[in-house]
């Protein structure tokens, strides 16, 4: 491996996998849409078991994401017992119940009805796996220290669009899930003062029949702007 000092830091040459023709780039470009384009958001869950090693591989790829300074200023807590499961479940309903109730706009109930979502979150307990992200504030060192962390959002966004990417293209699914507030989430799983829940992902296989929203993606020409 090729090395060399720059500003004094070690440094390693970059070398890519793979070295495309136009022609190849274009294949590969498309045949990852068309699979990215199958991926949906999916409430209804199998129980089959999904091995810890599988999770751990998705983890692994969400934590590739480029972030600030390189400080990757994110947690993944995975969990799998069922109890733990139901408590979040029972807390996540809550939250809900009070958001449909109360605090969601008559234009955002609107906006949501066609997707058929209610405060009722059976998936959080029958999904084998939830991947909770947390965001971590700051930093603390060895010494018990306060550490800066740059573009804390964007990084772990990033970082949360690989995980779906990664479970999507292990055959399995997910759904963004975003009670709020999420407190509840640093206080069933103990975490420390200097995180706080991002989004919460239930990770499994779909039920033997799903049925999902018939909605549309937007089409290149309302989601882009070419300036050649």
């Amino acid at each position: 491996m090729e090395k060399k000092k720059i500003n004094g830091f070690p440094h390693i040459r970059y070398k890519h996998n793979q070295l495309l023709s136009s022609d190849e780039l274009e294949l590969a470009s498309k045949a990852f849409y068309q699979k990215m384009n199958k991926r949906r958001s999916i409430r209804e869950f199998s129980d089959r078991e999904v091995s810890k090693s599988v999770i751990e591989n998705i983890i692994q790829a969400a934590g590739t994401a480029p972030s600030g300074a390189n400080k990757q200023p994110w947690m993944y807590c995975a969990v799998s017992n069922s109890e733990i499961k139901r408590q979040i479940r029972q807390a996540a309903e809550a939250e809900e119940k009070i958001s449909y109730d109360k605090r969601m706009s008559d234009q955002w109930l609107q906006d949501l009805e066609p997707l058929g979502t209610d405060f009722q979150k059976p998936f959080l307990e029958i999904a084998p796996w939830l991947i909770i992200a947390f965001k971590k504030i700051f930093d603390i060192n060895q010494e018990g220290e306060k550490e800066t962390n740059y573009y804390v959002n964007e990084s772990v966004g990033i970082s949360c669009g690989l995980l779906i990417s990664a479970i999507h293209d292990a055959g399995l699914v997910t759904l963004t899930h975003t009670p709020s507030p999420m407190n509840f989430l640093s206080e069933i799983l103990n975490r420390p003062k200097n995180e706080r829940a991002f989004i919460l992902f239930p990770v499994g296989y779909p039920a033997d029949e799903v049925y999902v929203p018939d909605i549309h993606r937007k089409p290149l020409n309302e989601i882009s702007e070419f300036y050649l």
